[in-house]
């Protein structure tokens, strides 16, 4: 009579272990929704670069805004100013009085980190998973994305990209370089004017 109900048991206890692994996906799946239903967005970014080469992290400043599906414009304002827009697949740079634009079909290095945050603001899981492995922490209120190449050449270039939110807004932005270098940008809504 004892072997049926630890069987029960142990059938339970599998079960439970079965939820609770499956859980953080369901949460992965709730903010890839919620990420999706967010059209435009507007956020101030602190960039950090840390170079094995350098003492102290390069840093530069200034905004981030975002039209769904597609439109992802980096505006940095400090220390010196510079627009980098992405619409579709072409990525234009403004830097210093000159404009030029780079078809990113022609440039298959740029396009995994693009489609890191781009993919992450627009919510689109399956574009993620084309490039990368997702591991998913933590819960609707506090989540973190960690992001690893599948693509072996990529791998070389691109160790993890990892990114913390909340519900439907990305808080930072790590990327990590195989050879120790990485990138942290800090994101933050800006202030009611």
């Amino acid at each position: 009579m004892r072997q049926p109900r630890m069987h029960r048991c142990a059938l339970g206890l599998l079960l439970l272990s079965w939820v609770c692994a499956a859980a953080p996906m369901g949460d992965l799946d709730e903010v890839m929704r919620l990420l999706a239903m967010r059209r435009h967005g507007r956020v101030e970014f602190v960039e950090q670069h840390f170079l094995a080469v350098l003492r102290r992290p390069i840093e530069s400043s200034g905004e981030l805004l975002y039209d769904a599906p597609d439109h992802l414009e980096k505006r940095t304002l400090l220390p010196h100013p510079e627009n980098l827009v992405l619409d579709g697949g072409a990525l234009t740079v403004e830097r210093g009085g000159r404009r030029r634009v780079l078809d990113l079909h022609r440039y298959p290095q740029i396009q995994p980190f693009v489609e890191s945050i781009r993919a992450t603001l627009a919510g689109d899981r399956g574009a993620l998973e084309r490039v990368y492995r997702l591991e998913f922490a933590g819960s609707l209120p506090r989540w973190s994305l960690t992001l690893e190449p599948l693509d072996r050449e990529l791998a070389k270039v691109v160790q993890q990209v990892r990114i913390d939110g909340s519900r439907d807004e990305l808080l930072r932005v790590e990327i990590r370089q195989p050879d120790g270098d990485r990138s942290l940008m800090t994101l933050r809504t800006p202030a009611a004017q």
